[in-house]
């Protein structure tokens, strides 16, 4: 197979795929998907100049407004592209050593988009937002503004609590080696 597709690395993950299961095809092996996730996840490695994975396809809206409701959309993941010659919308399979998270105002003027553009995007040009795992909504810290912590017990109320359990056992010890207490076990 190494012959077929040549020294890697093979900087286009696509291109690659599409080599490694016509060849699977030749040896009657067929690809799972678990199969093609073990690739992509287990033996690829993240390269910056590596042309981006595609998650999904999506078939661009057409200016008469025909085709499926996806429209390229670069702030929540969206991208136009041309594929084989058609003009496309697509997802790019996410880089998870680089997801992070923001805490956003609740009353942000412009709201999230906003916060995004003013505040992330001129650091990470290429991030944008998971509509799925976004928040919308206000912490509060029920423990800081309700819960009354209990006292710390003094040293003597320690001492009353923990003497009588400490000779408890010297009792029991001395019962059963049937010892009195000025025979070898001392008072504490």
């Amino acid at each position: 197979m190494a012959d077929q597709l040549g020294a890697g690395p093979h900087l286009d993950y696509h291109a690659f795929l599409e080599a490694v299961t016509a060849q699977a095809k030749e040896m009657a092996v067929k690809l799972t998907a678990k199969n093609k996730k073990f690739l992509r996840s287990d033996l690829a490695l993240v390269d910056e100049a590596a042309e981006p994975v595609i998650r999904k396809i999506h078939k661009a809206i057409h200016k008469a407004g025909k085709g499926s409701k996806v429209k390229a959309d670069p702030l929540h993941g969206l991208y136009e592209r041309t594929v084989k010659g058609k003009k496309v919308v697509v997802e790019y399979e996410p880089d998870t050593n680089l997801r992070d998270s923001e805490q956003v105002p609740l009353l942000e003027e412009g709201g999230i988009a906003a916060f995004i553009e003013r505040e992330v995007l001129p650091y990470t040009p290429g991030a944008w937002v998971d509509g799925l795992k976004t928040q919308i909504g206000y912490e509060i810290s029920f423990t800081r503004h309700f819960y009354k912590p209990v006292p710390m017990r003094t040293l003597d109320q320690i001492k009353r609590i923990s003497l009588p359990l400490k000779r408890k056992p010297k009792g029991c010890l001395k019962r059963l080696s049937g010892r009195r207490s000025d025979e070898g076990l001392s008072d504490v």
